[in-house]
């Protein structure tokens, strides 16, 4: 028989290697709910006044003591997106998409290769899968993103690409040419294409689902759709590869009132347009400001823009809250750069005004 070794009261667990060497996330989300939340691209007018009547009149209370059904939620939309509902995988938001696709597909030491700056919960869920993480840098001058060194990178013990498209923080996007090669070249590997953006750009490859079986694209509530605090997304791809994220996943990640908002936010695509159409505007219009008062920024083609603020940068997002604007510092990736997230033209007015101030 083993030996048992007794706990004197100040000996604990020892955690696994890859959670014991990793840095902690902590996403400074205190405190934001009275000021003009300009730093995690939300939507900053709240979802639908259909989604908000829903809430308040139609939710069915007399169901949450029963687990979710997701049947009509599935149906209607796997309906919307134009996929076969077997292709569909609701999860908890893309942050459950990319833990159950890194669960299904990465062993411990196995490669995994991603693009940085990005979206911090690819490497985190790789990392805390004890995965290899290889990071290819975008391009440091214009941040454009490096298709040829990814495509040179992709090897027989690649075995998950992750991309943004459009990228966080830098704005950019890739053609469907692109992800086409990057997808030919990556026979022995998933790739997930994060289109948590794609309402602003309009440049999806879910079309590509049905000719690529190795592709995985993902899609959120919580950006342009409002609906961030009930953490609700899904995850495309063929049927075959379906079926094995669900074994990985938990059976009822998805809570009954997220699942239900979802089928009402689809249904109001007048509010979505009317939202993406002013979000696009008032894009251009911090864009021109921007120039006006010599602030190098990088195009974008999400609801959001990456300033270079260089030695300023600290004062300028210190200087912001204090007159109730919130913006992201992302020095600890690009030295100097601050994100803004784009709200209505009125909201990134005041933007600019207390830029200005703070500037001065």
């Amino acid at each position: 028989m083993a030996e048992t070794i007794r706990n004197n009261g100040d000996a604990r667990p020892k955690a696994r290697r890859a959670i014991d060497s990793m840095a902690p996330y902590r996403p400074p989300t205190g405190g934001r709910q009275e000021l003009l939340r300009l730093d995690f691209n939300e939507n900053t007018l709240g979802c639908s006044p259909k989604v908000r009547e829903f809430l308040a009149t139609s939710l069915n209370v007399c169901s949450l003591p029963a687990y979710p059904e997701y049947s009509e939620t599935r149906r209607d939309l796997a309906a919307f997106f134009g996929v076969e509902e077997e292709s569909l995988v609701l999860t908890n938001g893309t942050d459950e998409a990319i833990q159950v696709l890194v669960n299904t597909y990465l062993d411990d030491g196995q490669e995994c290769l991603i693009l940085q700056p990005a979206y911090a919960m690819y490497r985190f869920y790789a990392e805390v899968a004890g995965a290899e993480v290889f990071a290819l840098d975008y391009n440091p001058d214009t941040l454009a993103f490096p298709l040829e060194q990814v495509l040179e990178s992709i090897s027989a013990s690649t075995r998950l690409i992750m991309i943004a498209n459009p990228n966080n923080p830098t704005g950019g996007a890739i053609s469907l040419k692109a992800i086409e090669q990057i997808l030919q070249r990556a026979g022995n590997a998933a790739v997930l294409i994060d289109e948590a953006y794609y309402e602003f750009c309009g440049v999806t490859a879910l079309p590509l689902i049905k000719d690529y079986s190795n592709l995985f694209v993902s899609r959120t509530f919580s950006k342009v759709y409002g609906l961030a605090g009930l953490r609700i997304g899904c995850l495309f791809t063929q049927p075959a590869n379906a079926a094995l994220l669900r074994k990985g996943q938990s059976p009822y990640s998805v809570n009954a009132v997220a699942a239900a908002t979802a089928r009402i936010a689809i249904q109001d695509q007048e509010f979505i347009t009317g939202y993406v159409t002013e979000v696009l505007a008032a894009r251009q219009l911090t864009e021109v400001g921007l120039e006006k008062l010599k602030i190098r920024y990088f195009p974008s083609d999400g609801n959001f823009i990456l300033m270079d603020l260089g030695d300023r940068a600290e004062r300028v997002v210190k200087g912001m809250r204090e007159r109730g604007i919130l913006v992201r510092d992302r020095g600890h990736e690009i030295p100097g750069a601050v994100r803004v997230t784009i709200g209505t033209r009125d909201q990134m007015d005041r933007f600019l005004v207390a830029l200005r101030e703070v500037l001065a």
